[in-house]
């Protein structure tokens, strides 16, 4: 069972200071495609899959689930929402990738759900879908990438109906100073030498580092979640506090 607490602000001394630029960062996706899902495993030790799977536990009460995947990459969450809670009746995921959405695709027809979960090429700060329209809006590890993270938030609730829930999985930095340093040290060097020899694109796991740790997380994210709407706000810390699980109610 993870930890679940109110959230809190976990600051770091040595964060750096330089945004790096969200707007293009789907392109990069385009090249890592291919290699993502296993790098995904490699490079986060297998907890990527714990991670969904406590998503998937976390959906609203009720039955007939319409879900909603936000930078939905390969459809791993979108799948996971469907494997692991009977109550998913469907599913939508949204990426500006291309080569990430025809794996996804293919990846859900191998499954036989392509009648139940359906994608769409577009942007998360301005989607295109009906207001009120999921019970669950989800995205994993893409909020940081979006351009403008509060604009993303105002649409994911514009989406949800209410009593919907907003369940955000991304990155963060833990409270415990040796774990922090640690953390840092396997972001900064490893990570990217790593993902980069494995997917032939550096420059994807440089980038990958910075914008987790120039990324508000813990308090910061949990007021821009209330800023745009949100009530019942809390973060459920995961693996030590090297990621947390927002959860905010409609």
């Amino acid at each position: 069972m993870q930890k679940h607490e109110e959230c809190e602000v976990h600051e770091t001394p040595s964060r750096p200071t330089q945004t790096p630029p969200r707007d293009t960062s789907w392109r990069m996706f385009d090249t890592i495609a291919g290699r993502y899902d296993a790098l995904n495993r490699l490079l986060s030790f297998r907890r990527d899959v714990a991670w969904r799977r406590m998503l998937a536990n976390l959906l609203p009460p009720g039955d007939h689930l319409r879900t909603l995947d936000l930078a939905t990459g390969t459809a791993d969450v979108l799948l996971a929402l469907k494997r692991f809670n009977p109550r998913v009746a469907s599913g939508v995921g949204v990426d500006m990738s291309r080569n990430m959405l025809r794996h996804a695709k293919d990846k859900i027809a191998a499954r036989g759900l392509s009648d139940a979960l359906r994608l769409v090429r577009s942007n998360g700060v301005c989607m295109g879908l009906a207001d009120a329209s999921f019970d669950a809006v989800t995205i994993s590890f893409g909020i940081r990438n979006m351009p403008d993270a509060l604009a993303t938030l105002h649409e994911i609730r514009r989406v949800l109906r209410p009593g919907g829930r907003a369940l955000i999985l991304e990155f963060a930095l833990p409270k415990s100073n040796v774990m922090r340093a640690l953390h840092l040290f396997y972001l900064r060097h490893a990570l990217p030498h790593i993902g980069g020899l494995v997917s032939g694109n550096f420059a994807a796991y440089r980038y990958l580092n910075t914008t987790i740790e120039t990324f508000p997380y813990g308090e910061e994210f949990c007021a821009l979640m209330r800023e745009a709407g949100f009530r019942s706000v809390v973060a459920h810390t995961l693996t030590f506090g090297a990621a947390n699980l927002y959860q905010g109610d409609a």
